[in-house]
């Protein structure tokens, strides 16, 4: 039924498009006639209560994106690069231990994707942190976990082999003689921990095993073992001009690193360098020297001599990294959170920064004046974006990163990125280090600007200040909500410290050190299963519970004298939750016009199981709310699973202007209702600016959407699959 309307509509829009026909008065009776017939058509042969099409009328707009430098096709950027090893031409080979497309180990050069390594992605098959190459073959680090299948090639169900893997330059695997794996292409190294280092010369490949404390040697070829020898904690591998070996001794606890001199057969050399707090990558440059990736707050490059004693002779990056000058701010130079360093024959240098608890990519090349000569990024991975709405769409927010727009530039040229907000040597605590926040909300609450973050499980719901005049760019820990657990604390674990042994709590930083201390909670207990949050334009906060008296009600107490918002227990309301719903599950309030958007399960449209991630059936508006209207103006029912296979149901909803915005979990097709009436007027998804792909969408708020002055709209949605957030602009 959709291919024959979509050919109707085709055969219209072709002839509306012809000069003649346009100008034809008889033409355009019958066009019209024509249409009203179409309509009614639709109407008649769909179901009402899940399409209710307002108007057939041609609907145009643009798709874009941000976050990615390649925004459509297979060769994007990847998530995460963990290791890389770069070759005297250029190449670059990466590692990562994990890429939602399948790009666990990438090959780049000149600033362009070339490939990914094959079958990385899946069976329980994850990428690493490090990879090498001779000029046969690349050896990369990975792990095979057990099946419960007990296929032949694969561990038990509860075991992991950490590996590496031999691949040929195509990037397809190469098996050998007593190799495991299902194709024979893997070298099981440990069962206890991941390969932490390669590094070949010759026939011999080195494999660093912190797990064992050792330093394994292999044949590049037979990939049999000749020997090891014993380093404690060992990591990246570099082998200098003189076939030496400099070895990263990782830190461990509160001890520093180091790096370690041995020769070819394990044995320890005198050299060795100490002066580096947290050494996290290593590289050979330009013959006698050594560069050192310091990820401490120095987050620099080191540069050693090392012909005889090591003596640092340089630097590369500005001290401080992303914490110098204004905290938080981009540049060339800026370097934060560095998990790879390489060089060329010509003496070009490669950096790659991950930021913080994995953030993503910003890989970057630089000539050996230290000029960028291109960066490419892949910072996006389970987020989605907001605006803040002083900026009028401009300014641009994700969970930990800042981007200005540009909207006269084509599509995924737009974007900048301008900030990275999160400052881990200021700020340990910061939720963001120690759990995985998604869907950002921006407000301007007393005109001051603050970013809410929500997570996948809609367990918690984080709060960040800003103070420009102090910390930059940077957000600090302002406050927190979480749910009430069933099984004991809220969060498991050591962090954060004072939490409330049981029940659910709501933090706030009252001294203003970002820092969870003992005095600043605030503690109850409630019903465990959260349908969604809501942060409302006046400040207050709203949360469903999935069961009769399901809303909360939290308003703004005002800011404290740190300038964070204060919500307590005691000032919260609780308010039932309308008879439609049988489960509630996502709020949106609006106080300007006392306007309140629900959505759940009805009795009318229940749930097949028990679907966590979806809005439910329904949505529906409520008008004149506080002053206790619980019947709704309307209701419409949104894509929603019947059949117990999930495959169409909605992901997440967004109210801005005149419409209400819903997207599907694995379509990531976007539904526009109008808000007045409730009605479905249009319906799209990924144009051909981004290959007109998306992955699931499945985060609670995937959706978010803003009406700019000049009455466009711009729609933000989660692309997880391919390391990016779309953005549509609507002229509606």
């Amino acid at each position: 039924m959709k291919k024959s309307h979509q050919k109707l509509n085709q055969v219209i829009n072709n002839l509306v498009k012809n000069r003649y026909w346009r100008k034809n008065r008889a033409f355009q009776i019958l066009l019209g006639f024509t249409c009203v017939f179409i309509v009614a058509f639709v109407w008649m042969t769909m179901d009402k209560a899940t399409t209710q099409i307002a108007t057939a009328s041609a609907f145009t707009y643009q798709t874009s994106w941000l976050g990615n430098t390649i925004g459509k096709g297979k060769l994007r950027v990847q998530n995460n690069i963990e290791a890389m090893y770069v070759t005297g031409n250029g190449e670059i080979y990466t590692n990562s231990h994990w890429d939602e497309a399948g790009g666990e180990a990438g090959i780049y050069k000149d600033g362009k994707v070339i490939g990914f390594l094959e079958d990385l992605h899946g069976w329980n098959r994850l990428g690493g942190k490090a990879v090498t190459v001779n000029s046969k073959y690349i050896y990369v680090a990975m792990s095979q976990g057990g099946m419960s299948s007990q296929k032949e090639g694969y561990p038990p169900d509860g075991k992991t082999w950490y590996s590496v893997r031999r691949y040929n330059l195509a990037g397809k695997p190469v098996p050998f003689a007593g190799g495991n794996g299902w194709d024979k292409s893997m070298l099981i190294i440990s069962e206890k921990g991941e390969v932490t280092g390669l590094a070949t010369i010759g026939n011999k490949l080195f494999v660093s095993n912190a797990a064992a404390n050792i330093v394994g040697i292999y044949n590049t070829e037979t990939m049999q073992k000749m020997g090891s020898f014993a380093v404690t904690n060992p990591g990246g591998i570099a082998i200098d001009p003189q076939g030496t070996l400099w070895i990263i001794q990782n830190k461990k606890g509160s001890t520093t690193g180091k790096i370690i001199h041995y020769d070819q057969t394990g044995k320890k050399l005198p050299q060795q360098i100490v002066d580096v707090v947290d050494p996290t990558a290593i590289a050979i440059y330009k013959q006698d020297r050594l560069l050192v990736a310091d990820n401490s707050i120095r987050q620099q490059v080191i540069i050693y001599n090392i012909k005889n004693k090591p003596v640092q002779v340089g630097t590369f990056g500005t001290k401080n990294g992303i914490y110098s000058g204004v905290p938080g701010e981009v540049q060339n130079l800026k370097l934060y959170g560095i998990t790879a360093v390489g060089a060329d024959q010509t003496g070009n240098l490669y950096i790659n920064n991950n930021g913080f608890n994995k953030s993503g990519t910003d890989l970057r090349k630089f000539s050996s004046s230290g000029k960028l000569q291109w960066q490419l990024l892949g910072l996006i991975f389970v987020d989605n974006a907001d605006t803040d709405p002083k900026s009028d769409g401009v300014n641009l927010f994700t969970k930990h990163e800042e981007y200005w727009m540009d909207y006269s530039k084509p599509a995924g040229k737009q974007w900048t990125y301008k900030a990275y907000t999160l400052n881990p040597f200021k700020y340990p605590q910061d939720p963001r280090l120690h759990t995985a926040p998604d869907g950002p909300i921006f407000r301007r609450i007393q005109g001051k600007p603050f970013l809410f973050l929500t997570d996948m499980f809609g367990s918690l719901l984080q709060i960040y200040r800003f103070q420009p005049t102090t910390d930059g760019k940077i957000a600090i820990p302002a406050g927190m909500f979480v749910g009430t657990s069933d099984k004991g604390k809220a969060i498991n674990g050591n962090w954060p410290p004072h939490q409330p042994s049981k029940g659910e709590w709501i933090w706030r930083d009252k001294n203003g050190n970002g820092a969870f201390d003992q005095n600043e909670y605030d503690n109850s207990q409630d019903y465990p299963y959260i349908g969604g949050w809501w942060v409302d334009t006046k400040g207050d906060v709203w949360k469903t519970l999935r069961t009769k008296d399901g809303i909360r009600h939290y308003p703004l107490q005002g800011l404290d004298s740190k300038g964070n918002p204060i919500y307590t227990y005691n000032s919260m309301q609780k308010e039932k939750t309308p008879r439609i719903f049988s489960d509630l599950r996502r709020i949106e309030y609006f106080p300007e016009t006392d306007t309140m958007y629900l959505s759940g399960f009805t009795a009318e449209h229940p749930a097949s199981g028990d679907d966590t991630g979806v809005v439910g059936s329904e949505i529906a508006r409520f008008d004149n709310w506080r002053k206790g209207n619980r019947t709704p103006r309307w209701r419409t029912v949104v894509p929603y699973d019947n059949t117990g296979k999930r495959e169409i149901s909605t992901a997440s909803m967004s109210v801005a202007g005149d419409y209400v915005f819903a997207v599907t979990v694995k379509t990531a097709e976007v539904y526009v209702y109008k808000a007045a009436t409730g009605k479905l007027v249009h319906k799209f998804g990924p144009g051909p600016e981004v290959g007109g792909e998306s992955g699931w969408v499945d985060i609670p708020h995937g959706i978010r959407a803003f009406r700019r002055a000049n009455g466009e709209y711009l729609v933000f949605v989660e692309e997880n699959w391919q390391g990016k957030v779309i953005i549509y602009r609507l002229p509606i």
